[in-house]
This record gives C-alpha cells, structure tokens and sequence, in this order.
C-alpha cells in the first residue's frame, strides 16, 4: 500500500515548485526548496530548506542567505553567506516572524 497525500497540500505546492541547486565550499551539491525571501534593512535574505537524495528534509534545519536579486530581469540570481551573527540573527528574527504569519504547521518546520 502506497502513502497517499491527497488534500492539505495546497499550500505546498509553490513551494515543491521552487528548488534551487546549492553548491557547498566543498564542492558538494545540494538541492534546496526554496521557502520564502524577505527584506531587512533594505537587504533581501532567501531561505532554504536542503533536501536529501528523496527530496525530503528530516531536522527541520533551513539556511538563510543573502539573496543578491539579478537586475538585469534575468535569472542569474546569487546567494552570499551571512558573515556577521548580528544580521544572521536580524535575518532569523524576521524568517520566525514570517512563519508565524504562516499556517505551516503541516510542512513539519520547528524552531
């Protein structure tokens, strides 16, 4: 007998859609499904939720980036690693806020 999700999934499917291929300092890569960007302090942050070879998370851990958009209209969008704790923190506070907004109980995210 197969796992049959029929129903409730309506919020997710935006988000099944959007995944983005990240490669790590090792040059390992790593799918993401991308769950939200946002703005803080007139910088924009994307955060990720890495998926394993079954394109399922299991820790409920997402990683935030800075997301430099492509003004060009293109595509060519980059990610910048959060150097300093202080606008990692800014960025996580605003990502929690987002959440709460959210009724994400069922996509499995905690804090």
């Amino acid at each position: 007998m197969g796992h049959n999700h029929e129903g409730g999934n309506e919020d997710n499917d935006l988000l099944e859609t959007q995944v983005v291929t990240i490669t790590l300092d090792d040059d390992e890569e790593i799918e993401c499904s991308i769950i939200t960007t946002f703005e803080v302090n007139s910088k924009e942050y994307i955060v990720l939720l890495p998926l394993d070879e079954n394109g399922e998370n299991e820790d409920g851990d997402v990683w935030i980036y800075r997301f430099i958009r492509d003004t060009t209209g293109g595509n060519n969008h980059d990610l910048e690693n959060i150097e300093h704790d202080d606008e990692y923190e800014l960025a996580a506070d605003a990502f929690d806020e987002w959440l709460d907004e959210q009724q994400f109980e069922e996509f499995g995210i905690d804090d």
